[in-house]
């Protein structure tokens, strides 16, 4: 049996794996699903001096209070920036790493990095009533669902730096939802195509592949087993 660490994107949380931590557990693996300061289950956390730092430690420290020596790591949209964090400091324990419709940063990279104008322009346009949180991109209505809240725009300023941790995960995959549009990750699939050390996966669906393809995706995670 395996372990699993599952880390969610940007304004949710993670209720947002809630059926693929249920039917992994009920497959005998253990599961963490991570908790991210001011996101989620800790949004009464939020504040703007949150940044991807905090992230990749809150999971590093969750990982280690769940006991996990080794495991699977997986990240969906922004969780990909935290999970790459993560990697720089414990790649040596990570079985592999997967990429759920997520951001991919090279060496010295932020989110800020490797996106465009569209987005530069939301995240500094909904943070101006509310300095350093950005209202979620492209649907400020989603602040009604007590599910959803403002992110820390520090999160998506700070790069990641490689440390040669990294490069000690033996397995990596990418999952790219091909009917999300218009969407920021075709460049990711394009990166990984083609290269010896991934697996890519093109999946039919939104950005919400936990919610649009479920099986699909509890067929692939399951693999990385």
């Amino acid at each position: 049996m395996a372990n699993y660490v599952l880390v969610h994107g940007a304004w949710g949380g993670g209720w947002s794996y809630d059926r693929l931590a249920r039917e992994l557990k009920e497959r005998g693996h253990k599961v963490l699903v991570a908790q991210l300061a001011g996101l989620g289950t800790r949004k009464d956390g939020l504040n703007p001096a949150i940044d991807l730092s905090t992230h990749v430690r809150d999971v590093v420290g969750q990982i280690e209070a769940e006991g996990f020596d080794r495991f699977v790591l997986c990240g969906h949209s922004y969780g990909g920036m935290v999970i790459t964090g993560v990697a720089t400091r414990l790649g040596a324990r990570i079985d592999a790493l997967c990429y759920i419709d997520a951001f991919l940063p090279a060496d010295g990279q932020s989110l800020w990095d490797i996106t465009g104008d569209y987005e530069h322009r939301w995240y500094i346009d909904t943070q101006k009533d509310t300095p350093g949180l950005v209202a979620p991109i492209g649907g400020v209505e989603l602040l009604k669902n007590p599910r959803f809240g403002r992110h820390p725009l520090l999160t998506l300023l700070e790069p990641v730096h490689f440390t040669g941790e990294e490069a000690k995960v033996p397995r990596h995959t990418y999952i790219f939802a091909g009917e999300w549009q218009p969407t920021p990750f075709p460049r990711f699939r394009d990166k990984v195509k083609g290269d010896s050390a991934w697996q890519l996966h093109e999946v039919g669906g939104g950005h919400d592949v936990m919610g649009d393809e479920p099986e699909k995706l509890l067929e692939i995670v399951l693999g990385l087993a």
